[in-house]
């Protein structure tokens, strides 16, 4: 067995740990009470089919179909301190149970939404129940792994279904014309909570739609395909290429990640290399640059967010995949030059990635009170950072 054998063994073993921790700790496994938070659970779903493939150990597949089902009957279902009760989307307990992401999930914040005559507190909003777009896009991809790797087409049925519910209601047509996104709804997707467009949830719309298509047509589901096309068209017309750069670590991260998965479907043919591979790339060069240039990283953990960083070591491990996509359908892909002068800037600062992940994965730095606040999030990121193929490949296989 080679050094990177050993080394890829113990990055599957660490994040092995990392999750069995976090599936007690909250309450996915054992006696403690459900504390279900949906974007650090979409990527605790991937991370688990990553650990299946990775150790052959079909535990890890029971505990991502029991997250998966935990998180439909806690986040598809109103709070405990709400009024009201049952699913989210109205429908009864028996169809609610057949289609749990009919209205959508809840984003699982400690505090209830606000309430219809209550002003917007901006602090306190961040704390309070609701509907995110982007969390929301995070379960749908989750979902589609998983139907993927166990060959379970209800999952894929369950995802296109929840992108269809965010597609109708988190986008609008402005006043002045054109489409918009609100970026926080109400549980019942009633109303907006927060009016303001996310800076990348068209993007992310738009990729999350390009990548459910293929998993409809696979499964028979033609009115499928062509409502992730419809819903992939809305959302690309609200992308704005030009607007794309963002300083933030997670922002960046983001950007890659979705990179990767558009370079996976034009190799596969299912987008076309219309720049906007290129416009990503440049974008996430430009932050990855300013970030650099901001030292964030020779911080103390005190000062530090775990999680955001984290999302940028992520990122930065899709350079690999985008690379791979190309090799594999060289043809496909338009502005060579501009691609490869942009991942040979981004490969100079993978580096970040490696200090950010080597940062957190220390004990004296888990134990700062910046990482035990966020702690679920935090270690769940770690073990997608240790063990990135269940988020970054699209289609992992059996």
């Amino acid at each position: 067995m080679g050094a990177q054998s050993r080394d890829d063994g113990s990055r599957t073993e660490s994040a092995a740990g990392l999750m069995l921790a976090f599936l007690e700790r909250s309450g996915a496994e054992g006696e403690r009470e459900p504390a279900r938070y949906l974007w650090t659970d979409a990527f605790a779903v991937c991370n688990l089919l990553a650990l299946e493939r990775q150790t052959g150990e079909s535990k890890w597949r029971e505990h991502a179909e029991a997250l998966i089902h935990q998180v439909h009957r806690v986040l598809g279902r109103h709070r405990p301190d709400d009024p009201r009760n049952g699913w989210i989307s109205g429908l009864s307990e028996e169809e609610g149970a057949r289609r749990p992401t009919a209205g959508g999930l809840r984003i699982g914040k400690p505090l209830a939404e606000r309430a219809p005559d209550a002003s917007l507190d901006e602090r306190s909003e961040w704390n309070r129940d609701g509907q995110y777009f982007h969390y929301l896009s995070k379960w749908a991809q989750a979902l589609d792994r998983a139907g993927r790797r166990h060959a379970a087409p209800v999952y894929g049925a369950w995802s296109r279904e929840l992108m269809t519910t965010a597609c109708e209601h988190f986008i609008y047509s402005a006043p002045g014309g054109g489409l918009r996104m609100y970026w926080k709804m109400s549980i019942d997707l009633g109303r907006p909570l927060v009016a303001s467009m996310g800076h990348h949830d068209p993007l992310d719309g738009y990729i999350r739609c390009l990548a459910l298509r293929p998993g409809a047509r696979d499964t028979g589901d033609d009115a499928g395909a062509d409502a992730m096309g419809r819903c992939a068209q809305k959302f690309s017309a609200m992308i704005r290429r030009n607007a794309l750069p963002t300083g933030d670590p997670l922002g960046i991260g983001g950007l890659l990640m979705d990179a990767g998965v558009l370079a996976q479907l034009i190799a596969a043919g299912e987008a076309e290399d219309d720049g906007l591979l290129a416009a990503l790339l440049q974008a996430a060069m430009a932050g990855a640059m300013h970030y650099e240039r901001l030292c964030e990283l020779e911080r103390g953990p005190a000062q530090r967010l775990a999680f955001r960083e984290l999302g940028l070591a992520i990122g930065l491990q899709a350079l690999n995949v985008i690379r791979q996509a190309r090799e594999a359908a060289p043809g496909a892909f338009r502005n060579s030059a501009v691609l490869d002068e942009s991942l040979a800037g981004l490969q100079e600062r993978s580096g970040m990635g490696t200090e950010i992940e080597r940062f957190w994965s220390q004990p004296a730095h888990q134990a700062a009170r910046s990482w035990l606040e966020h702690e679920d999030i935090n270690a769940v990121m770690l073990a997608t950072s240790l063990v990135p193929a269940g988020l970054l490949e699209l289609d992992p296989g059996p």
